[in-house]
């Protein structure tokens, strides 16, 4: 069953996941460190967790907000609007990114005090270099093509599962391990650990993971046509064309709205519909 919710009640929905997403970027990224002193088995350890993580976080709050998670997503979200699709306004998208940043720096917070460590010391791990804000790109752009991809195809229901298995993915074949992420990005910046990133790389990784976003659209409008209509042979769905890591709204009777106290708003997403 999906959510009828209010933009408040939406917010809180990003930032408690956002939160709950860097919790386990961290916390899995200290453990795996602390565990292994060989790097590529604490990369291992910390790809696997994030990864499953995500999945679990996106279908515990795809219904309720979208489980953007990701200022790039909502920004995608927003453009698809624009652009004769279903998505957030421009008031929702802006909510939405400060939910996710406030969220994100949350949560490093909490992974650094759950592991008995300093809260708040920021990140003395430098990521500098063209090749890896080419890696920020390259892994932005798979992900909004990932989402955007399958959005237009009619196949909404498979992204919780596909944006975790190219999230783990991309961890390993991009030279950044793909932060892909603007709110996290920041959020990282506040954990002297594993994942994290100095403050100083915030600016060059954050502008890659934009520019990322806006050509993993491009991509998506030259593969599948724009975000209002899909490609001609697109298969036919009545998720084909919507957006589906936009709000979700489902009309309950009214007597159950009144009882839950959950409040209208919000544009329809098929994508997280419970099957009956």
């Amino acid at each position: 069953m999906t959510i009828h919710a209010s933009l408040p009640r939406r917010a809180v929905a990003e930032l408690i996941g956002t939160a709950g997403l860097l919790v386990v970027v961290i916390g899995s990224g200290i453990q795996a460190s602390d565990l292994s002193r060989d790097v590529g088995v604490a990369l291992v350890a910390n790809s696997l967790a994030s990864a499953i993580g995500l999945g679990l976080i996106i279908t515990l709050f795809g219904p309720l907000s979208g489980a953007h998670l990701n200022p790039v997503v909502t920004l995608t979200s927003w453009w698809a609007r624009r652009t004769g699709g279903e998505g957030l306004g421009g008031r929702e998208a802006l909510v939405y990114t400060a939910a996710q940043t406030a969220g994100a720096i949350a949560g490093a917070v909490v992974a650094e005090v759950m592991f008995g460590r300093a809260p708040g010391t920021f990140s003395t791990q430098i990521r500098g270099g063209g090749h890896l804000l080419v890696g920020e790109i390259v892994a932005t752009a798979g992900l909004v093509l990932v989402i955007q991809g399958l959005e237009r195809i009619g196949r909404p229901k498979l992204i919780p599962a596909a944006v975790a298995a190219y999230i783990a993915a991309a961890i390993w074949f991009t030279s950044s391990g793909s932060f892909a992420n603007p709110a996290g990005t920041i959020g990282r910046a506040f954990s002297d650990s594993f994942t994290g990133i100095a403050p100083q790389s915030l600016p060059g990784f954050v502008a890659a993971q934009l520019i990322g976003g806006v050509l993993g659209l491009a991509l998506a409008a030259l593969l599948y046509g724009s975000a209002g209509r899909g490609p001609q042979d697109a298969p036919a769905g009545p998720a084909a064309g919507a957006q589906a890591l936009a709000p979700v709204s489902v009309s309950p009777p009214d007597s159950a709205a009144s009882a839950s106290g959950i409040e209208p708003a919000g544009p329809v997403n098929a994508a997280y519909e419970t099957v009956g």
